[in-house]
């Protein structure tokens, strides 16, 4: 049970070189430094900067024949006046605009929430209040269909917690300590801030606030949700437990990261890194292999200790039951929500979806770990749009394909459909439940492309690109060095970009090209790739999560960990160009206190609010913050953002973003 606390306490485990981030896929197809290597040759690779026809090629745009940076910006298709790098105590934003907090961790959700205590926190409060490490930011316009950009639902995950700036005189809580400050009455007070929150929110004399009271509101918790289970997976002998014998329900859902909103107004809930909750010994269990393959146990917590359901010793088919798509309906807080077992078990960055050509819904979906795998759903039924009801049941039927990325510039999308390929009873895939429950396995056996860190994956409607973030992958070797990551130890991340052939999203056959290779481009040893337009502040590093806003602009929040003095700059949100002469200029636009993490982002239907959710603000990497320079505690935190009240903890909190002149965002 041994547990390093960097990936303990990381909003992405495979974020750090810890002992639990080490990959678990043994899959021997080639990775995707190794097709770029044979599109482009490694020895223009090595030289870090490729070289202006591979650049042309791997970019999409002839970079060499670009102007001055005076030239290109009549060009920009982002007006704002661009912050600075750094790192301090609290948030910055572009000039012309305000940032406020709407919402923190522990305000009520429900009518009958209590007042945020943290000296006496119970998980009967917490179930109640705001949940902790706001991740996903999800919005719908009230009334439904009216796309009202002043009042709506906000829908948004609570991946995971911090104990040491939670609870007051507790410290470090991770597998070195034991766990030895943990209790029963802690550990459930951190599965209630685990989950989802639906908040009712109303724009009223030009600034944000909850609704109180709202009919729809709602918190979805680790500690007592109930959740049906549905599509091939429901019902199958791997999900059966001793508490559900029929293997079609489960209490709660874990790690929610990111998400997506579908055209009929429900909320997609992404369930990553579940593998870290569970407790156990696998020598010699059943599923052995398949429980290596997904890193389980690596016990982050203590659950285990207090619940048997998380002890795989205990109930070995418990963790089947965790790393699928959650879909809930927020316009009905009575209402059950469903993990879709057609999208398939792995770690899940998001769902976003886009409606095809042809009625059918996509879902896009990344597997965040390093040399894992690039994933779509494509659903049999057509989405209606004139009937919601109809609509409801249509993740459970479909195709789920996994990406290949071939040398000649294509993506191949290989189904996972039990029967096909290698996917049979004799390969140990005898009907398609044990497909997506070992979703993994099957897209090693399919040859798919090892990646690094797949996280967001969002399609552009405006332009049918399909836009995958690639966070890091610091596993990589001196002989893996490529285009895609033209380093060793890649420690900044990369964007791809996907063009869905003819604009047809349900295609097996696209095209992909590199948008950026992040990290500062006036360090030659670093090798990345930007428009020559970019500034000093306009790069960054580890790419996490991305919205496409309603005129079909990209933007981009990060990642870094504890990495972020290796930038010099906090986590924030960048504007990125994705078309024209200034494809590949990136451009700040926010950035938040020390130690948090940028998550979010989501635009209202008119462009004029963004929605950002700061997580885990004073715990990454403040021993390497200047005066600072020591771990954070609930007693000593690096900051207090955003009460900057003595006694007060930082509290994970969701942003609006509004433009002072009541315009839209970088306009």
């Amino acid at each position: 049970m041994k547990n390093t606390d960097l990936s303990r306490y990381s909003c992405r485990a495979e974020a750090y070189e810890a002992s639990e981030d080490t990959p678990s896929n043994r899959s021997e197809a080639p990775t995707i430094g190794d097709v770029i290597n044979r599109r482009f040759g490694r020895r223009d690779v090595l030289k870090g900067a490729l070289g202006v026809a591979a650049m042309g090629a791997i970019a999409g745009t002839g970079l060499a024949a670009m102007g001055g940076k005076k030239a290109l910006a009549a060009s920009a298709s982002f007006n704002f006046s661009e912050i600075s790098h750094g790192v301090d105590e609290t948030h910055h934003v572009a000039p012309g605009y305000s940032a406020e907090v709407l919402i923190r961790w522990g305000d009520p959700v429900l009518p009958d929430a209590p007042a945020f205590d943290p000296m006496n926190q119970t998980a009967a409060a917490q179930a109640t209040q705001f949940g902790y490490n706001n991740d996903y930011v999800g919005y719908i316009g009230l009334p439904f269909g009216s796309d009202n950009p002043e009042r709506g639902l906000l829908c948004v995950n609570h991946e995971y917690t911090n104990e040491e700036v939670m609870f007051p005189g507790l410290g470090k809580q991770d597998g070195d300590a034991e766990f030895a400050g943990m209790t029963k009455d802690l550990v459930e007070v951190e599965m209630a801030a685990h989950g989802g929150s639906v908040l009712e929110i109303e724009k009223v004399d030009g600034a944000w606030r909850v609704v109180s009271g709202s009919q729809y509101a709602r918190r979805i918790t680790a500690l007592e949700t109930p959740m049906d289970l549905t599509g091939p997976a429901a019902g199958h002998d791997l999900m059966k437990t001793s508490t559900d014998a029929n293997g079609t329900r489960v209490i709660g859902t874990i790690n929610n990261c990111a998400g997506g909103i579908t055209p009929w107004g429900t909320y997609l809930m992404a369930e990553e890194n579940f593998h870290g909750y569970f407790w156990g010994d696998v020598e010699g269990h059943p599923q052995q292999a398949a429980l290596e393959r997904y890193g389980v146990p690596s016990a982050w917590y203590a659950w285990g200790r207090f619940h048997d359901r998380f002890d795989v010793s205990k109930e070995p088919n418990e963790s089947n039951r965790f790393g699928w798509i959650v879909e809930v309906d927020p316009l009905d807080p009575t209402s059950t929500p469903k993990k879709r077992t057609a999208l398939g078990r792995f770690k899940h960055e998001g769902g976003e979806l886009i409606v095809n050509g042809d009625g059918r819904v996509v879902v896009y979906m990344g597997d965040d770990q390093r040399f894992d795998y690039l994933y779509k759903f494509v659903s049999a039924g057509t989405y209606n749009p004139d009937d919601r009801a109809a609509n409801m049941d249509l993740l459970d039927e479909g195709t789920l394909y996994v990406a290949r990325f071939d040398a000649d510039g294509t993506v191949a999308w290989l189904p996972l459909v039990q029967g096909e390929g290698p996917l049979t009873a004799a390969n140990g895939f005898p009907d398609q439940a044990t497909v997506v429950i070992n979703a993994r396995l099957a897209a090693d056996a399919l040859g798919a492309t090892p990646m690094d860190r797949p996280e967001d994956v969002e399609a552009n409607p405006v332009t049918d690109k399909i836009y995958v973030m690639l966070t890091n992958n610091s596993r990589r070797t001196p002989e893996q060095v490529d285009a895609v990551n033209p380093r060793a130890e890649n420690r900044f991340g990369q964007i791809v970009e996907i063009s869905a052939a003819n604009g047809d999203h349900s295609s097996t056959e696209d095209t992909w090209e590199m948008l950026v290779v992040c990290g500062d481009p006036a360090d030659g040893e670093v090798g990345a790739m930007w428009n020559p337009a970019t500034t000093e502040n306009g790069w960054f590093a580890s790419p996490d999560n991305c919205a496409v806003d309603n005129q079909g602009r990209l933007w981009i929040t990060t990642d870094q960990g504890s990495g972020w003095s290796r930038s010099g700059t906090a986590d924030g949100v960048w504007a990125l160009e994705t078309e024209g002469e200034l494809r590949g200029t990136g451009k700040m636009f926010f950035r938040v206190p020390v130690g948090a993490e940028m998550c979010g982002p989501k635009f209202t239907p008119d462009d004029t609010t963004l929605f950002v959710a700061v997580q885990h603000p004073a715990t990454d990497g403040t021993k390497a913050y200047p005066g600072f320079e020591r771990n954070s505690t609930f007693e000593d935190p690096a900051t207090r953002w955003p009460d900057f009240q003595e006694g007060v903890p930082p509290r994970p909190s969701v942003v609006t973003i509004t433009k002072d002149d009541g315009g839209k965002i970088g306009v």
